[in-house]
């Protein structure tokens, strides 16, 4: 297991020039934005307008502050999240603007290169323990709020554990807050 503290994550400018994201992990370690199979990352949101069309990759997105957005599709769909939402999964090529619904928010993104890898995204925001198999890829678990242990270490609030596939792994998780689990494996 590899923890990965949220002071040592990377600050970097949207492709669209309007902000700036916080990158988690991406594979293969150091891809840019033109060329990663995956990447979890978490941005500010502070004003309405469209999100960089990444072709090729889905996403998903969580919102974790704030009251939520509005995501308005170029083909007439239009969704809302906020914090009491789930995470939301979409072709990152689809035409999409964002509007802010009462102000600024932070958010969760998982995108992954359609055909090589895929994701799933599950938020849990309680107390307990669980438990998460790795059939094939890799966890990742983001400690955005709370007091989480992952297989015994302590995780501080924008800390994650990576966990890789392997018969003897799993990561077991235990706390209170908000916790999101990220499942990458493969493409079938």
């Amino acid at each position: 297991m590899r923890i990965i503290r949220a002071a040592d994550c990377k600050v970097m400018p949207w492709k669209n020039g309007g902000g700036t994201t916080t990158e988690i992990a991406v594979f293969p370690e150091g891809a840019s934005l033109s060329d990663f199979d995956w990447r979890i990352s978490m941005a500010y949101v502070g004003a309405d307008g469209p999100f960089s069309s990444f072709p090729g990759i889905d996403r998903t997105l969580c919102v974790l502050t704030g009251n939520g957005i509005r995501l308005a599709f170029g083909d007439g769909e239009a969704v809302m999240l906020d914090r009491a939402t789930g995470p939301y999964f979409f072709a990152a090529d689809r035409a999409v603007d964002g509007q802010l619904i009462g102000g600024a928010i932070d958010d969760l993104n998982v995108m992954s290169r359609r055909g090589r890898w895929q994701h799933e995204v599950q938020r849990f925001s309680s107390q307990g323990q669980q438990a998460v198999a790795i059939d094939s890829g890799l966890v990742v678990a983001f400690a955005h709020q709370g007091d989480w242990r992952a297989n015994g270490q302590f995780l501080m609030p924008g800390d994650s554990a990576i966990v890789d596939t392997s018969p003897q792994h799993s990561l077991h998780l235990e706390g209170r807050g908000d916790l999101i689990v990220v499942k990458l494996a493969p493409a079938s």
